[in-house]
């Protein structure tokens, strides 16, 4: 039955996705669950605004496991992409079609090879759904570490949304989210927990559907090469520059000659451009 949100709903879902924004994503659940108690008319609505950390869930059928998300969840049920088949059981879900379902096997095995080159480890699920002039389909890939090189534990969930427009030159839109949570073992118990988004497009040529695949595949690794990048930047390069305001690893008067001379050649610059 259709609902119109009122605007006082619509308010508070604005104010509760920039809240959920700015938190960290390992305590997301925790936090819906409080959001739902105070307004849980809008919680539905919240779920397909906020991406959350992906969960796994074995087939009955093939013993294997999946990631489960929205992408994937029809009312309380979820499709493996292994069986296509919904757990719990459901008779009307929603599943591809068959050109698509052909695409999905292939794609689910093509980004296993791929997790494990490059995560060595983990799990992942690819799903594809139908649209009026193309096909969506979504990337998921999640890898968790415990007790294992200084980590207590570190989670990192990739999620790649692809819309694609199929024509004589296919359009390839892609949003990428990757959700990152690391817990270090040691006695400071340091913690990094945040996530990243972006986006790209792309359009290709395509003279048979499989090259959708390769599309696709070469888009997600160029993409998790540039938030690799940012995250390193953004989350571990400014944890360096905090640290090293709190305590230099050069003594203070190493680090005021260093000043001393970066001033002297700024001066020196000036004047020859003033010249």
């Amino acid at each position: 039955e259709f609902r119109r949100t009122t605007e006082k709903e619509s308010m508070a879902e604005e104010a509760a996705v920039a809240l959920l924004r700015r938190m960290p994503p390992a305590h997301l659940d925790k936090n819906l669950r409080m959001l739902a108690s105070l307004v849980p008319d809008i919680i539905e609505d919240l779920l397909q605004e906020v991406d959350q950390p992906l969960k796994v869930q074995k087939c009955p059928k093939t013993k294997k496991e999946y990631l489960i998300c929205d992408y994937n969840r029809d009312g309380d049920s979820y499709r493996s992409p292994w069986s296509n088949e919904y757990d719990p059981p459901l008779e009307d879900g929603a599943v591809p079609s068959d050109r698509l379902r052909d695409l999905e096997k292939q794609a689910n095995d093509l980004f296993a090879s791929y997790r494990e080159a490059y995560y060595e480890g983990g799990v992942s699920s690819v799903y594809f759904w139908d649209l009026d002039n193309g096909f969506a389909c979504a990337v998921l890939i999640k890898k968790e570490v415990t007790e294992d090189k200084g980590v207590q534990k570190g989670v990192w969930d990739s999620i790649h949304l692809f819309q694609v427009n199929e024509g004589p030159k296919s359009t390839y839109e892609q949003t990428t989210t990757t959700i990152l949570s690391l817990a270090s073992k040691d006695k400071q118990k340091v913690q990094v927990s945040g996530s990243l988004t972006r986006q790209a497009e792309a359009e290709h040529e395509v003279k048979n559907v499989s090259q959708h695949l390769q599309h696709i595949g070469d888009m997600v690794q160029a993409m998790e090469n540039t938030v690799r990048a940012s995250v390193d930047q953004v989350y571990f390069g400014k944890a360096q520059e905090v640290t090293s305001h709190l305590r230099s690893k050069m003594s203070l008067d190493v680090v005021g000659k260093q000043g001393d001379l970066a001033a002297a050649l700024k001066m020196q610059l000036a004047r020859k451009n003033a010249e």
